[in-house]
């Protein structure tokens, strides 16, 4: 899995990733694959997965069809964005959306963290969008990205800093996150 965190302060905002794969008890570290870098940049928008490794291929593909205009300036346009994502998966990728028959909606199986000059958000895999004010954390190690980001947040600066605490930490703490991490900073939007 995965250690995706976003951070808020300032007029900053941060996203950071850490760069192991693993597959089951086997792992791959970032110098053993050239396409580590677990932040997918689209224009002005970068976006974090959790979960499978072949939402990745998807997610680019699916931002290379000129067709598909995605939004991601608020939490309605990433809504609408999920809703035209999730039927592009179903219908030319093959998306198996079993999960839990108690789940009201079917699932997408993609969490994600998005970051860009309108903030910083989640997207998770009923569609559900919430955008953040401070920090947050999705993946493997995202428990104790939390805790970190917690405790530095008022002690640190800039996002950066903060956003690098809670991958370091997870890459500490959890057995499926690793250094070296990679991050994408952006000057927020006056609001």
């Amino acid at each position: 899995m995965s250690t995706i965190v976003a951070v808020r302060k300032h007029d900053q905002a941060c996203i950071a990733a850490d760069s192991l794969t693993s597959f089951g008890e086997m792992k791959q570290p970032a110098h053993y694959d050239p396409h580590h870098d677990k932040l997918q940049r689209f224009g002005d928008t970068c976006i974090g997965i959790v979960g499978s490794a072949a939402h990745t291929l998807v997610i680019e593909s699916v931002m290379r069809r000129k067709t598909f205009t995605p939004e991601f300036d608020s939490r309605e346009g990433i809504f609408d964005t999920a809703v035209e994502l999730h039927r592009l998966l179903k219908e030319h990728y093959f998306l198996n959306a079993k999960d839990d028959e108690d789940d009201p909606y079917e699932s997408s199986r993609i969490d994600a963290l998005i970051a860009n000059r309108h903030g910083i958000f989640a997207l998770y895999a009923l569609r559900e969008v919430y955008e953040y004010s401070r920090f947050w954390a999705i993946g493997a190690g995202a428990e104790y990205a939390l805790g970190a980001m917690f405790a530095a947040y008022d002690a640190r600066e800039t996002a950066a800093d903060i956003a690098r605490v809670g991958v370091e930490a997870s890459a500490e703490f959890d057995n499926a996150t690793a250094l070296p991490l990679t991050m994408q900073s952006y000057t927020l939007d006056a609001a």
